[in-house]
């Protein structure tokens, strides 16, 4: 079920309805029986892939809990912990990336071996993820689930299990399983949340989807990973409207759902954590990262790159390093493979495809490239106060935008290769004379739309960052009337008044 479809805004008020009457005494339970019901609307055999997932990682959760914490049972606890992982991470690799790998194993050594046509069932990263990181924490220590429904819920989660956030059992669960009561404040601001992820979804990203679509000869994310003839159509100054215009349509379409992910626990009386942070007001690549998909970044942060840099193997490769390089460079080298290593998992994970390894390299790249350079610029900042002046900030703010556009461009172009020739073409055949707007499908009523929805969204932003209480009851009903009129007048609808799927749903 699409979020925003009338499907599933039926479902919703159902079990909203259900919730908070007749079944309010079981709540939880509702919610988990819900869960299933979504999820199975995905296909029934999805349902055996994350209930596998459930009870594997339940049950290693009950062993290692049991297993004493004695210096002697280490080697115990943390085998149990392994075997759940390589369960769960084969099975995600088998279904996501197995016909990748025999793809380039066949072009390299001129095979011709075929496997079934493996479909990856519905948010199974991100439910992989969310798990996986539960069963590191108990056996880091933390308390394992002692209820298989209680846990089946922080596993399945409906509003969540389609792009996030990743959640932390111990945050989730601190909200998850309470009884919680209407509360007219908690409703209208949940409510007022979901038409925000609604505007920026049906007004904004699906109205540019086509038009990205056109201007890139398919794309990888755009076209549901299937790549278009290789070498789009529109090249030189189109390439820049594209990476532009599909900077707005991932921020739309990715914190849209995220809004309406958050807005529907609102309405339960559940939190969940901020997924993002104004993204786009990042001064550095670093700073970008922190604010963009938050949930995922310290996911890998937590049990990957730290994991990793205090490992035996980095420790001896870091003496290593120093012995033959010196000090000054052999320091860093083991942070510099850490950090490589780590985006190019974060680039497998977006996707089986070179575009989406090149794009998590890129991004590696990128924030070593910062991190070398901030001495310098500290030294230049200090020595003409720049911090201080408005306009440099702007600067900054514009570079970062910029530079994260181009390496989001691996996203929307078939092939690396289509990619960088994209990027060439900039050089080499701008043509900014024959540059054109309603060439792409882009007419003057559309680009004033988009225009006054962005700069909506833009005030509603500023708005809610600097405001110091909450809006009255009345004023947050009137929001959602305008907001829900908006949506209605302006949304792009498909046949059907069908609704594209989120970008981030097939991850």
């Amino acid at each position: 079920m699409n979020f925003a479809s009338i499907e599933f805004a039926i479902f919703l008020c159902v079990t909203v309805f259900l919730y908070y009457t007749f079944l309010r005494r079981y709540q939880w339970q509702l919610l988990l029986v819900a869960s299933f019901v979504f999820y199975a609307f995905s296909g029934w055999v999805n349902v055996v892939f994350i209930s596998v997932t459930t009870l594997t990682v339940y049950a290693a959760g009950l062993l290692i809990q049991r297993i004493p914490k004695a210096a002697e049972n280490r080697a115990r606890r943390k085998r149990v912990m392994v075997i759940c992982l390589l369960i769960n991470f084969a099975m995600l690799a088998v279904m996501k990336y197995a016909n990748f790998a025999i793809l380039n194993v066949n072009s390299l050594l001129g095979l011709d071996f075929t496997l079934p046509n493996f479909i990856l069932p519905m948010a199974m990263s991100f439910y992989t993820f969310q798990t996986m990181g539960y069963i590191i924490d108990v056996h880091r220590g933390k308390e394992a689930e002692r209820s298989l429904p209680r846990f089946a819920l922080f596993a399945t989660f409906f509003p969540q299990l389609v792009q996030g956030p990743i959640s932390r059992h111990s945050d989730l669960a601190a909200t998850l399983y309470n009884k919680h009561k209407y509360c007219a404040d908690n409703f209208t601001n949940g409510l007022s949340r979901i038409l925000i992820g609604l505007f920026k979804k049906m007004v904004i990203a699906d109205r540019l989807i086509p038009v990205i679509r056109e201007l890139t000869g398919g794309g990888v994310i755009i076209a549901d990973g299937t790549a278009a003839i290789d070498g789009a159509l529109y090249t030189g100054s189109f390439v820049l409207l594209s990476v532009f215009l599909y900077a707005i349509t991932i921020f739309c379409d990715f914190t849209g759902g995220i809004d309406i992910t958050i807005g529907i626990a609102k309405t339960l009386g559940i939190t969940l954590k901020e997924n993002f942070d104004r993204p786009f007001y990042s001064r550095g690549i670093a700073e970008y990262w922190r604010r963009w998909h938050i949930t995922m970044g310290s996911w890998f942060r937590d049990y990957c790159f730290y994991p990793m840099s205090s490992s035996k193997i980095m420790f001896k490769f870091g003496k290593f390093a120093r012995r033959v390089f010196g000090d000054r460079f052999g320091k860093r080298l083991p942070i510099y493979i850490n950090t490589m290593i780590l985006w190019f998992l974060t680039g497998l994970w977006h996707g089986a495809s070179w575009n989406f390894i090149m794009w998590g390299l890129a991004n590696g790249f990128a924030i070593i490239i910062e991190q070398e350079i901030t001495p310098l610029f500290s030294k230049f900042n200090k020595r003409f106060d720049t911090q201080s002046k408005a306009a440099f900030r702007a600067w900054q703010i514009f570079r970062t935008f910029w530079i994260m556009n181009f390496i989001r461009a691996f996203d929307i172009y078939p092939s690396v290769g289509a990619t960088f020739r994209a990027f060439g073409s900039i050089f080499t055949n701008f043509g900014a004379g024959r540059f054109s707007l309603a060439a792409v499908g882009l007419f003057m009523p559309d680009i004033i739309m988009l225009s006054a929805a962005v700069a909506t969204l833009i005030v509603i932003g500023a708005v809610a960052n600097r405001r110091k209480k909450e809006a009255t009851s009345f004023a947050r009903v009137v929001f959602c009337a305008s907001i829900g009129f908006a949506i209605l007048i302006f949304g792009a609808y498909g046949f059907g008044y069908d609704v594209n799927q989120f970008i981030y749903n097939q991850f």
